[in-house]
């Protein structure tokens, strides 16, 4: 793989496991939706996506009529992409920087608030009143935990309540573990800076890569 290749692909990449480190390193969890999820992932493998399938699929004829800008227009479907992967899935919310067991009681208390009639099976965390029903499966690597919805009949306003229950709940916990934060930060670092490197040694091939990129 030439240098320009690496750095397209690294450097999103790089800058999503910066963020979720720097998300580590705080004291209290961070509640987000899975369509913000979703996308900060989509970002995170963009790079990847243009230098593998969006490159070998790239069609010639659109090549020739539009040159560089046929990047722009892949580019975009592929953002078209993932934002239909978020509408068609589940519901979702992902809290970053908390296992689930951290995050149990919170959300135990954020339920019963909601709805007095909540009870857990397990992993599982049904809400008949808000009409939520949800599994909990943690990311150990990533330390980061998805409340993901389990069935068919889920009410969407439901969930939105749930959201804005457990980011209040999530304000309450406080974090002390900091391992996964290093490594991820000095995965990113490391990955950025390999890939600032390859382009600072390699200008010629760099140069030779853009023209073929926007070459038939």
């Amino acid at each position: 793989m030439d240098a320009f290749s690496f750095a397209l692909a690294a450097t999103p990449l790089a800058a999503y496991l910066l963020f979720v480190g720097l998300v580590n390193l705080r004291k209290r969890p961070l509640v987000v939706t899975g369509m913000a999820d979703t996308g900060a992932v989509g970002a995170a493998l963009s790079g990847v996506a243009l230098i593998g399938p969006i490159a070998l699929f790239r069609p010639e004829a659109a090549t020739v009529a539009m040159g560089a800008a046929v990047w722009l227009v892949l580019l975009m479907l592929y953002w078209l992409g993932v934002a239909l992967l978020t509408m068609l899935g589940r519901p979702r919310l992902v809290v970053y920087n908390a296992t689930g067991a951290e995050l149990r009681p919170a959300l135990s208390e954020a339920a019963r608030q909601l709805d007095p009639s909540a009870r857990w099976a397990g992993d599982s965390l049904w809400l008949p009143t808000l009409g939520v029903q949800l599994h909990v499966d943690t990311y150990a690597w990533m330390r980061n935990t998805s409340l993901i919805a389990t069935g068919g009949q889920q009410d969407l306003a439901g969930w939105r309540r749930l959201g804005k229950a457990t980011e209040r709940a999530a304000r309450a916990l406080q974090t002390t573990k900091r391992s996964h934060a290093v490594w991820l930060l000095t995965a990113g670092g490391v990955l950025l800076l390999v890939a600032i490197v390859a382009l600072v040694l390699d200008p010629e091939g760099v140069q030779v890569a853009w023209q073929r990129a926007t070459a038939i």
